[in-house]
């Protein structure tokens, strides 16, 4: 009877021996197709938000952690510079097309003035018609003249308001000795010199007018000049040199309205940028900028987060990499919703975190001791996971890659 229970009882050993060799087998195997790291986090788009202009600001539209659609208004500068930036650069624009008219008026006019006075010397003819025609051209060129005038006037008028909006502004600050006497002073004196500059462009208008009332006169008189045939005759041969020339002064007055175009395109981009928008949809994070404040282009005003777009950068120990391959299933465990997520690795860091470190490791002294590297890997979770769950750039997690 002793010896049958002993049998038994090496048999119940034997067998817990293999059932217990089985179980190692298996959870060795299942623990050894995987790789887990705690040095994970939460990772996502951070867009720096920056004045592209200076200003004042005379509005802010957000709040720290509001919620934001691209396009939205975040940041509103003072505005009025930049539209008297903008209306000076459009009566410059002004001014050039009216030159750039005449100018291109002056080469057809020219053309044909001289044709005539080469074919008058020639055939002795025909003069008093190209008199007649030079008399025309310089109407035209007074006309010309007397819209760059007007245009000048335009621009004047557009100082003159600006200098008084600065007098304005600063007027009940020297009242209250809150700035400099020589500042307001200075104010006075602009806003003077704009206004004298209204009248002496005023006065040029006029002066325009009746130089073209004496262009008409001219006109009335070239169409007796019908003796001078023979002084025109040897400024005739001239005719092409004078061709050449008034197309050069076309094609400059071309180039001049380019500029000036340019001039408007980027006073009307600065006047845009008066009002900061938001590039992307996110949530409002970091926000330093006040109504008040007087921000200088390129300063930093906020930024905006995206928790749409967010993947997990997990650093992995570089003796963890030898079976892991982008594409491989992943599970992340998140510590502040103590639940997981699943996903995929989508790509392993081309180096080390080290490497991109501040102050990189340099072996240069000799004194090397031989230290585990960690590489990132970035995960991409699944969609439709938990909606609820919003994760966070900078949220601490586990991750799990199940490797081949």
């Amino acid at each position: 009877m002793t010896f049958i229970q002993g049998r038994r009882r090496v048999g119940l050993i034997a067998g817990g021996l293999i059932v217990a060799a089985v179980a190692s087998f298996f959870v060795w195997r299942h623990f050894a197709a995987r790789e887990s790291t705690d040095d994970a986090q939460v990772s996502g788009h951070v867009s720096p938000i920056a004045a592209e202009v200076g200003g004042t600001v005379i509005s802010v539209q957000v709040a720290d952690n509001q919620a934001v659609h691209a396009g939205d208004v975040l940041v509103e500068l003072d505005p009025r510079d930049y539209k008297v930036a903008l209306a000076r650069a459009e009566a410059d624009l002004a001014a050039a097309q009216a030159v750039s008219r005449a100018a291109e008026a002056n080469v057809p006019i020219t053309s044909t003035t001289t044709a005539s006075d080469l074919q008058t010397a020639e055939a002795g003819t025909g003069n008093a018609q190209a008199a007649v025609v030079a008399a025309e051209h310089s109407v035209d060129v007074e006309n010309a003249k007397l819209s760059a005038a007007r245009a000048h006037l335009t621009e004047a008028q557009a100082n003159a308001s600006r200098a008084a909006q600065d007098l304005e502004r600063l007027a009940p600050l020297a009242a209250k000795d809150e700035v400099a006497k020589q500042v307001y002073d200075n104010a006075v004196t602009a806003d003077r010199g704009a206004k004298a500059a209204v009248e002496a462009a005023q006065a040029s208008v006029g002066e325009s007018q009746a130089n073209v009332k004496v262009a008409d006169a001219h006109r009335t008189q070239a169409e007796g000049a019908v003796l001078q045939a023979r002084a025109q005759a040897s400024a005739a041969s001239t005719g092409p040199q004078q061709v050449a020339l008034i197309q050069a002064r076309a094609a400059s007055a071309r180039a001049q309205v380019q500029q000036a175009q340019a001039v408007v395109d980027q006073a009307r981009l600065n006047l845009d940028r008066t009002t900061v928008r938001a590039p992307t949809a996110g949530r409002v994070s970091r926000r330093t900028v006040e109504v008040g404040q007087v921000v200088q282009p390129g300063q930093a005003l906020m930024a905006l987060t995206a928790l749409a777009d967010v993947w997990v950068t997990a650093n992995f120990k570089e003796t963890q990499l030898q079976h892991m391959a982008a594409g491989e299933r992943a599970e992340v465990s998140v510590d502040a919703y103590g639940r997981t997520f699943t996903g995929h690795v989508d790509s392993i860091a081309a180096a080390t975190g080290a490497t991109f470190s501040l102050l990189p490791p340099d072996n240069a002294t000799g004194n090397f001791v031989k230290v585990v590297q960690r590489v990132p890997v970035k995960i991409v979770l699944d969609p439709g996971q938990a909606p609820e769950a919003v994760l966070r750039p900078g949220l601490s997690v586990t991750a799990t890659v199940f490797v081949r």
